[in-house]
């Protein structure tokens, strides 16, 4: 979070920065400091303030490394940045960045099939998250093309879907992005274990987008129940 935003989202609220600073817990000095960019945001002083201030969770801190994460934990997450697809779900994990959530899953050797329809579905409602930290992480990790494939089918449906067709265009642009640093090895969506035979088939069966990417899938707009 910018410490330009810090301020807006303050006013937004009504408060002063006396009111603020009482209920984050902070003095008024240091508020005023973090807000003129004149000390950085702590993680945790961050996430706070995203609940006090009632921010969006692509304002919540992204870790410099990355984090990884198993099928449980991911279906978690989702549920905390409200997936349909996992509304039946409990729990008290602390609600995490989408693009942090997003880049996990894509890291994961076997993630569960339900997992991976909702990946998407991140691109389409977090409109304002950080593509920046996305793009650099998954190429510095070599998943660009995983990220590339799921930008392609979150893009597919914002051009065919009226509810999403305004993010069409910031979706073409960040494939494109991807596509300069497109890999040439063959991969799977996050279907390491895929057996031989089952390969040789997706190798035939897949998508043209997927050919493209260079991934054994074949996943489709149409299989995504929850972005419509």
């Amino acid at each position: 979070m910018r410490h330009q935003d810090l301020q807006l989202a303050r006013r937004r609220r009504g408060w002063s920065q006396q009111e603020a600073a009482a209920r984050l817990g902070v003095s008024q000095p240091y508020l005023s400091m973090l807000e003129s960019g004149k000390r950085p945001l702590p993680p945790r002083l961050s996430r706070k303030l995203a609940r006090v201030y009632s921010l969006a969770p692509t304002t919540l801190p992204l870790p410099r490394n990355l984090v990884s994460t198993d099928n449980q934990a991911l279906a978690e997450g989702l549920t905390q940045l409200g997936y349909p697809g996992f509304a039946y779900l409990r729990t008290r994990r602390r609600k995490r960045n989408p693009a942090e959530v997003l880049l996990a899953a894509l890291a994961m050797d076997d993630c569960e099939a339900r997992l991976v329809e909702a990946l998407p579905w991140l691109l389409l409602r977090y409109g304002d998250l950080d593509t920046n930290w996305l793009t650099q992480q998954a190429r510095l990790h070599n998943l660009q093309n995983r990220l590339g494939f799921v930008v392609n089918l979150a893009r597919r449906v914002a051009e065919s879907t009226q509810r999403y067709q305004h993010r069409a265009t910031a979706l073409r642009q960040l494939e494109q992005e991807l596509e300069c640093s497109r890999l040439a090895v063959e991969d799977t969506l996050c279907r390491a274990s895929l057996p031989a035979a089952m390969r040789r088939w997706l190798e035939k069966q897949r998508s043209p987008e997927a050919a493209h990417w260079r991934l054994l899938t074949d996943w489709r707009p149409e299989h995504l129940r929850y972005v419509a």
